[in-house]
């Protein structure tokens, strides 16, 4: 799981979910949550997803951008392992950078078997791998 603090150009401009809708062969946006829209997206494609897990990301995201401000976005990479991008609008003086860093650490820790999990999901029904056993443990 990593974590960038800025997310790539691409996603810098257009509206909230002009670019949560974007997918390319390198990166599939999970969901993401904006303090600046007080809105919250989750990638279509993951409408499978047990309820419960749904809420639970919208939840975590919702929660982060109404204590840090900006953009939270779960991105899953080309490998889908799955990344934490927070972003901030420029001259927003409000968004806190350092509490930003620890936030996603946290969550990172807190969350990290939710993380794994969904990133197993990812790679089995949506990339189409074939995992075994030691795999599914690592």
């Amino acid at each position: 799981m990593g974590y960038a603090r800025c997310p790539p150009a691409k996603y810098q401009c257009g509206g909230f979910m002009d670019m949560c809708n974007r997918r390319n062969l390198e990166e599939t946006v999970l969901c993401a949550s904006s303090a600046y829209t007080k809105k919250y997206y989750l990638n279509e494609e993951f409408h499978s997803l047990p309820q419960g897990i749904q809420d639970e990301l919208k939840i975590m995201c919702v929660l982060y951008t109404e204590d840090i401000g900006g953009t939270l976005t779960l991105i899953f990479d080309e490998e889908g392992n799955l990344g934490l991008q927070a972003a901030c609008d420029e001259g927003d003086l409000l968004y806190d950078d350092i509490g930003s860093v620890l936030k996603i650490k946290q969550l990172q820790r807190d969350r990290q078997e939710l993380f794994h999990s969904l990133e197993i999901y990812y790679k089995i029904f949506i990339l189409g791998a074939d995992l075994c056993e030691e795999d599914l443990e690592d």
